[in-house]
């Protein structure tokens, strides 16, 4: 056997026990690496055997030629140790190639647990807004008139907190029959006195739509240019009480109460500021 025979080409060879000889078994063709493994078990077989006989060759030959030539190293005796050191060369490759290899095993390391978040990272919930409320949208202010004030004589000013924008006279060429007072447009007009209402509506050309208390003394007083009436015909007033609201109609430049005092008779107009004033109601302007 020669240690370099390569190991794909030498054929599996089984040892006879009965003749000590080495005789060749024919096999089925192998892959390249079951040959190589087959080859190294034969060989690591034949070895093992051929040791145990030349080793006892080797003992017996060793002990001849020492009784022979008085213990000096003969021919055969070195023939003997080449051939062992070359089954221990062999046996020594066919363990390195069938001893397996331990692989380091390397235990997964534990990851930590992440450390959980604190309370304080974790994301507040958002909290719930109220809804919005909406804002009333402010309406139009009435106009604030003052109460009526009832004098002694039991009259008021037909339109309290209002200012005088005409008095009683000629104007433009014209006589003015009566006082104008002005405020806002729908200010309520009060009556200037207790009474009964003779007229109400569009009555008199001009004058749109007014309304006429006749106060049964010999004095009727007339409001002019309403926009409506409170008051119907017939009706019973008190002193103070609404019976229009100012307005526009008829022969008007702007929204007023033309307002006019009769004296014994319808159409006998005198001038308002006096009599209002003796009856304990001033008039500013006039």
């Amino acid at each position: 056997m020669h240690p370099n025979y390569p190991y794909d080409q030498q054929p599996e060879q089984e040892f006879h026990a009965q003749d000590g000889e080495i005789e060749p078994t024919p096999q089925a063709p192998l892959g390249f690496r079951e040959r190589v493994r087959s080859s190294l078990a034969g060989r690591g077989r034949v070895a093992a055997l051929a040791a145990v006989g030349l080793l006892g060759l080797g003992i017996a030959g060793g002990a001849a030629a020492t009784l022979s030539d008085g213990g000096s190293t003969s021919p055969t005796t070195i023939a003997v140790a080449d051939q062992q050191a070359r089954i221990d060369a062999a046996s020594r490759a066919d363990r390195a190639l069938r001893s397996p290899v331990a692989i380091p095993t390397v235990s997964p390391t534990t990851s930590e647990a992440a450390p959980k978040a604190s309370e304080k990272d974790e994301p507040k919930k958002s909290e719930k807004k109220a809804p919005a409320t909406k804002k009333a949208t402010p309406k139009a202010a009435k106009p604030k008139t003052a109460g009526p004030t009832i004098s002694k004589a039991g009259w008021t000013t037909p339109m309290p907190g209002a200012e005088v924008t005409s008095c009683f006279g000629m104007r433009w060429g014209v006589p003015h029959q009566g006082i104008d007072f002005a405020m806002p447009e729908n200010t309520p007009e009060r009556a200037a006195a207790a009474g009964t209402v003779i007229a109400a509506g569009w009555a008199y050309t001009g004058y749109g739509i007014s309304v006429v208390i006749d106060h049964g003394d010999g004095y009727f007083t007339h409001y002019a240019h309403q926009n409506r009436t409170a008051v119907e015909v017939g009706q019973k007033v008190k002193a103070g009480q609404i019976i229009g609201y100012e307005g526009s109609t008829g022969d008007s430049t702007g929204p007023h109460l033309h307002f006019e005092v009769h004296q014994g008779a319808m159409w006998n107009q005198i001038d308002p500021a006096p009599f209002l004033k003796e009856k304990g109601v001033p008039v500013n302007g006039c």
